[in-house]
């Protein structure tokens, strides 16, 4: 422990209970000023709760903090950001109509003359995008922009109030690898410039890489701390987890023979062009590609959550009239959205509510709808996703894999032909995706078409039977898994002037007719 006269913020003794269960217990934790402190552990071990404490959001039940060698017990996030202290959530919380400027600026407009020094505003909005390498207007909405293009409006939100220390909370669960190089690249600049940085992560190369220390948390309480960055992978999972765990991906089943889904031409204006290609029955076909490429819009307009202004999308060889999610979900097709806490779940109803949402009316035509049939549902559904915490509770107690579990078994109480999921690992722990990698590969197995987008390249390579590139709203290549190495994905998911690598019959963007890969 730092003495109080050095430049440090110091937790001594936290703890922190919610409706009697204690989810931080006597934690000890230091931030040097000057250094990167990696915090890492399993859904629900407490890095958050911690973190919110820290930042005013929380207030502990006992404890002591002390911030630079006074005494430190914030009672907002804004007071605690007066202070200096600055938390990067997980969750973007953004206001979609306003501007990206006004955004950053929230709660303390620039004033000129009694008005709103707006081009003060942009500029300096501008000046603090630009120092996160990112290109967009402050000028416009919000509402578009993509959640790896709203989490640099967040890191630019907080930059700009020169805190001493901030917590960044998964700041690349969404991003891509360049994207997170300049996330990480930022962090290097508030440390050298004297700040104190918390980095939590389950993306544990990110830690070993940017941390000056890792600290590791399990079940509420500081269980390992390592004065160094450079750890064996093996050794921090091994603490997370609390027993040797061996993270490796395993080739997917052989699919079928038979087409289940079948796209062609499908484009919609100012998002993607003449997308085209087929999912046999059981097969995972992953969908790569750098944040902005298309790859979520492509599989909402499959889903019926966007219209599609041109092409077919087929189901067993009928076209289908996708006005709507209702329309996509009675033919089978059923999505697992990016965002959990905005998109798939009721996070105040329990999970039997949220996973008999999508059934009730079908139900209702032949039967009651009661707390035993929707406890029935729940349990059934949820057999073998280990959920770990209280189904009866409200869905927000649980941990955000648990979350991701309760979504996926939402989804999977019906009898979908076609699984979309949408980053469906994004801000889970290493242990949560290894059960969600063996519940993708167990839907394939029984005979789902299934799609996978994610930004992470290593779980596409590892989970697909095939992978289809996209690049600036456009479909370069689809590749067999023999084919598809990280290089070859990057080069095709990096736009470039020029046409790209040169395709072969395997690299034909319209995907169709494509060799099998032999299993």
């Amino acid at each position: 422990m730092m003495t109080q006269d050095a430049r440090a913020l110091e937790c001594t003794g936290l703890v922190k209970s919610f409706g009697g269960v204690t989810v931080v217990k006597s934690v000890e934790f230091t931030v040097p000023a000057g250094h990167v402190v990696g915090l890492i552990g399993e859904n629900g071990a407490g890095k958050s709760t911690l973190s919110s404490i820290i930042a005013g959001i929380h207030q502990p039940d006992a404890g002591a903090m002390v911030l630079d060698g006074q005494p430190y017990s914030p009672g907002s996030p804004s007071q605690a950001l007066d202070e200096g202290v600055a938390l990067i959530h997980q969750e973007i919380r953004m206001v979609p109509r306003l501007s990206v400027a006004e955004n950053i600026f929230l709660g303390r407009l620039p004033m000129k003359g009694g008005r709103v020094d707006r081009v003060a505003m942009n500029e300096e909005a501008a000046g603090a995008l630009e120092r996160l390498g990112v290109s967009i207007d402050p000028r416009r909405p919000v509402a578009g922009l993509s959640t790896a293009q709203q989490q640099s409006i967040e890191i630019a939100k907080a930059i700009l109030r020169d805190p001493r220390y901030v917590i960044f909370d998964e700041p690349s669960a969404s991003l891509t690898s360049a994207e997170t190089d300049r996330v990480l690249h930022q962090i290097t600049v508030l440390r050298d410039s004297g700040a104190g940085v918390v980095y939590i992560s389950h993306r544990l190369d990110e830690v070993r890489e940017i941390s000056s220390e890792i600290v590791c948390m399990r079940d509420g309480a500081v269980v390992r701390t390592w004065a160094t960055g450079e750890v064996p992978t093996d050794e921090l999972v091994q603490a997370m987890v609390g027993r040797d765990f061996t993270f490796q991906h395993q080739a997917p089943q052989p699919s079928a023979d038979r087409v289940v889904l079948t796209v062609r031409g499908l484009s919609r204006k100012g998002a993607f062009e003449d997308v085209s290609f087929e999912v046999r029955q059981g097969e995972i076909l992953g969908f790569a590609g750098l944040v902005g490429a298309g790859r979520t819009e492509v599989v909402r307009a499959i889903a019926g959550a966007d219209r599609a202004d041109a092409g077919v999308v087929e189901v067993d060889g009928e076209p289908l009239r996708l006005r709507n999610p209702g329309s996509a979900i009675s033919a089978g097709i059923f999505m697992v959205p990016e965002d959990r806490k905005t998109q798939g779940l009721n996070l105040a109803q329990n999970s039997p509510r949220n996973i008999a949402t999508p059934w009730e009316r079908t139900v209702k035509r032949t039967s009651l709808v009661t707390k035993s049939w929707l406890e029935h549902l729940a349990q059934k559904s949820t057999d073998g996703f280990d959920v770990r915490g209280s189904l009866a509770g409200p869905t927000l107690r649980l941990s955000g894999g648990n979350q991701q579990k309760v979504l996926l078994a939402k989804w999977l109480a019906g009898s979908p032909k076609v699984l979309i999921l949408d980053e469906p690992t994004r801000g889970v722990d290493v242990g949560a995706k290894m059960a969600i990698y063996e519940i993708i590969r167990a839907c394939a197995a029984r005979g789902v078409s299934v799609l996978v987008v994610s930004s992470e390249l290593e779980e596409v390579l590892g989970l697909a039977h095939r992978v289809l590139v996209m690049s600036g709203g456009r479909q370069r290549a689809i590749l067999d898994r023999a084919e598809a190495t990280s290089e070859r994905v990057m080069s095709y998911a990096v736009p470039t002037t020029g046409s790209g690598p040169s395709t072969n019959a395997s690299d034909s963007p319209d995907g169709l007719g494509l060799a099998r890969e032999a299993s």
